[in-house]
């Protein structure tokens, strides 16, 4: 499926919250594809925990070569020492085999989850050791093609925010407001502010 963003996405956004007049026309945002194997992606996320890009996609591309695909069933059968010579922390050797479980079992069914409302999707997947808030907002955007997330939690978008509206920090309060703000074009702000913080 294909996220795309219409010149009527664009004009609400900025009736919501007029200071994305110039951010809007001048940066617009990219269509990108969403979807796809849900395990895969939360894995990739758990594997990209504090690392560099080029580095997490290192130690990613080891580990599913290595659970041939990156299955559930392989992962789990794979040997935990061979994992950790992957480039994995323990840690993130129990968040991965945790995320295999659960979509074993159904916890981390994507189809189920899609017909959820993003708070009860956040709140499933949270509920997972090695998976916060930040990790299910994206999954949110970049998995479920939600339109109204504005991830807060990110510290890209709150860079966005600092130059898009000239400040050095914001509280939770002030947060929560411009997320009210934006609403239902969350996600649109999100992609405009990440190409904000780029200088794009």
């Amino acid at each position: 499926m294909r996220f795309t963003v219409t010149a009527a996405d664009k004009r609400g956004l900025v009736r919501r919250m007029p200071e994305f007049r110039a951010a809007v026309g001048k940066v617009g945002a990219t269509p990108f594809e969403y979807g796809g194997d849900l395990f895969h992606e939360l894995a990739h996320s758990i594997v990209s925990q504090q690392l560099a890009v080029r580095a997490a996609e290192a130690v990613f591309a080891r580990v599913a070569d290595l659970a041939d695909g990156l299955t559930p069933e392989n992962l789990l059968a794979a040997d935990a020492e061979n994992l950790r010579a992957c480039g994995l922390s323990a840690r993130k050797v129990e968040y991965l085999r945790g995320a295999a479980r659960a979509a074993l079992n159904g916890e981390l069914d994507g189809e189920r989850l899609a017909m959820l409302p993003d708070a009860k999707i956040v709140e499933a997947l949270t509920k997972l050791k090695g998976v916060g808030v930040w990790t299910a907002e994206m999954l949110l955007i970049f998995h479920f093609g939600r339109r109204d997330v504005l991830s807060t939690a990110d510290l890209g978008v709150r860079r966005g925010l600092e130059i898009l509206l000239d400040r050095e920090s914001f509280t939770a309060d002030e947060l929560a407001e411009i997320r009210r703000r934006v609403s239902p074009h969350g996600t649109l702000a999100s992609l405009c502010l990440w190409r904000i913080k780029d200088g794009k």
